[in-house]
């Protein structure tokens, strides 16, 4: 569930976890609704659907805020300690001690699933949220669902099994922990409470997250005000020159509706 290739950046803020880890972050004041990035698995907060969307935020005077999880990036912990839980609550800190007013959460893969649950933890912060190949669930439905039985056991009775990596990464740890906590967390058994404008843009060709799963999650989206954009040709990460600007037009537009004036 990654994202793109990171890029550079300049030194990020800290914020300190009631455990002692760090949250590394980066904030840019703005006007009207902010807009806040949450990345996927195994991502940082460098790379350029971010950075890109973070460039149009500071142009048009928006807040933006962008972070790295627990284990992600050069937030501080070891991946392999990380849960769904553990970045969900990370998020929520963001949104309570670094942002104010009504936000636009982004939420790019396992990002969506963070995202979802910010939603229903913070309803009267989330004015609207844009999903990019969203991943709710993807522990148990998209991965889980898919491990060999050698895997699962590996899981289950050595506590991790080393996923190889797709994206040129080294194999990485899927934990038992990380697989118990994501059931704890799911949320597309049944209706999901969340009644903001919902954005949904997926790769037809994405290898992680198959568009039937978004459209299923989507289906179960409470709000009245959903739309998904399948893209024949996009992949998983949609990080092309085309699909880059088809995000900050999704952004754009979702502000100009929201905020019942012309976007800049």
């Amino acid at each position: 569930m990654t994202d793109d290739a990171t890029i550079a950046g300049p030194a990020p803020d800290r914020l300190t976890t009631p455990e002692g880890e760090t949250i590394a972050y980066h904030h840019s004041r703005g006007e009207g609704t902010g807009l806040l990035w949450l990345g996927g698995f195994m991502s940082d907060m460098e790379g350029s659907k971010v950075l890109t969307l973070e460039g149009w935020a500071k142009d048009a005077g928006r807040p933006f805020t962008r972070f790295d999880y627990f284990g992600h990036g050069v937030s501080s912990g070891a991946f392999r300690g990380g849960t769904i839980s553990r970045w969900r609550d990370d998020a929520l800190k963001i949104v309570d001690d670094v942002t104010t007013g009504p936000l636009i959460l982004v939420g790019s893969s396992m990002g969506g699933w963070i995202a979802s649950l910010v939603a229903l933890a913070r309803p009267e912060r989330v004015a609207g949220i844009i999903f990019i190949a969203p991943a709710p669930d993807f522990t148990e439905k998209l991965m889980w669902a898919d491990f060999s039985d050698e895997a699962k056991a590996a899981v289950m009775e050595k506590g991790e099994w080393l996923s190889p990596s797709e994206y040129g990464y080294d194999p990485y740890p899927i934990t038992r922990r990380l697989i118990e906590d994501g059931r704890t967390n799911c949320i597309m058994d049944g209706p999901i409470a969340i009644s903001c404008p919902l954005r949904v843009l997926q790769g037809m060709r994405d290898p992680d997250v198959p568009w039937g799963h978004a459209v299923a999650f989507a289906e179960l989206l409470e709000s009245g005000d959903v739309t998904v954009t399948l893209i024949k040709d996009g992949d998983h990460r949609l990080s092309d020159d085309q699909n880059l600007a088809r995000l900050i037009d999704t952004a754009e537009t979702l502000c100009w509706e929201l905020e019942g004036e012309e976007s800049v």
